[in-house]
């Protein structure tokens, strides 16, 4: 905390001196003591925050040394390094452009992390791709667009809020670059429908927010209009929700336009009836209750009723 707040007022008072001292900081990344490297790119990170680097030509040193820091042994330095790339888009928004392909491919490092236990270096990865989205190319997102869809969907029902929260967002920003690989991203969504859908009853508050978000974004990709205006209308963040209401509407229109999809709608719920969160327990069954009663009878014939009957609960 105290290197950030350091490199906050560094960056607003002393800018003519930075260039030496980022000169003579560079050493300490590499050093032996987890503190050094530690202080130094929560100091770095906090720079980037600024346009103060881009101004004193200092972005693309102090990029590189925080790319340089993604192997770090050291899961808070790799976590402060991702943060520090993710301030560039507040401190120089119209350089990610130009950096694009390198910090997507920063942050996709990030969320497959492999000695990262408590999630911090994935959280973070998440967090600042969710910034950096508005200012890269289309065409750099759509590389990646499948693998981070993929990778962050576990989250979704992470125990720990602010992963739920932060990759529910993600996914909601992701949406805006599917067009281009429509039917790709289409089974992504289908994939985290019932989940958006019951975590509308999460017990936090800004995880409800973020379903709200992502479901509003992945309407107009879903190829239902009155799906799509639902989630418009009944999804606003100023809007309270009769969950039961909505879903017996949400259900209707998934049966009439995608009837097919209904054992696989059902599997998935059949998952939450063992959930931790009483809401989301309870919400499953009724979703499955609701999708059963607005299918026609011709496709009443593709559901197992053995889970059901047995009790998955």
């Amino acid at each position: 905390t105290h290197a950030i707040s350091v490199g906050r007022a560094m960056a607003r008072h002393a800018g003519p001196r930075l260039p030496l001292i980022v000169k003579n900081l560079i050493p300490t990344l590499s050093s032996v003591f987890d503190s050094q490297r530690i202080t130094t790119t929560a100091f770095f990170a906090e720079l980037l925050n600024s346009n103060v680097v881009n101004d004193l030509m200092l972005l693309e040193t102090v990029m590189d040394n925080m790319t340089g820091r993604q192997k770090d042994n050291c899961t808070l330095v790799r976590m402060l390094a991702l943060r520090g790339l993710g301030n560039i888009a507040s401190g120089s928004p119209d350089k990610v452009r130009k950096h694009g392909a390198k910090l997507l491919a920063s942050m996709v490092n990030g969320l497959d992390d492999k000695d990262d236990p408590h999630n911090l270096v994935a959280l973070e990865a998440m967090s600042s791709l969710s910034k950096l989205l508005d200012h890269v190319e289309e065409r750099d997102v759509q590389s990646m667009l499948l693998h981070i869809a993929i990778r962050i969907r576990p989250f979704f029902d992470s125990e720990q809020p602010e992963l739920r929260r932060s990759s529910i967002m993600l996914f909601g920003n992701l949406t805006k670059f599917s067009e281009g690989d429509c039917d790709v991203f289409f089974e992504q969504i289908l994939n985290g429908l019932v989940t958006l859908l019951l975590h509308l009853q999460d017990p936090k508050p800004a995880v409800v927010k973020a379903c709200k978000f992502a479901l509003r974004m992945c309407g107009p990709s879903m190829g239902c209009e009155g799906l799509c205006d639902m989630f418009l209308n009944h999804l606003r963040e100023d809007r309270s929700l009769h969950y039961g209401e909505f879903m017996n509407d949400v259900c209707k229109h998934l049966m009439q336009s995608y009837p097919e999809m209904l054992n696989r709608l059902i599997v998935t719920n059949l998952f939450y009836f063992k959930s931790s969160w009483v809401d989301i327990r309870a919400a499953a069954p009724m979703f499955i209750g609701f999708l059963v009663l607005h299918v026609d009878e011709d496709h009443c014939q593709q559901v197992d009723l053995d889970p059901l009957i047995s009790g998955e609960w």
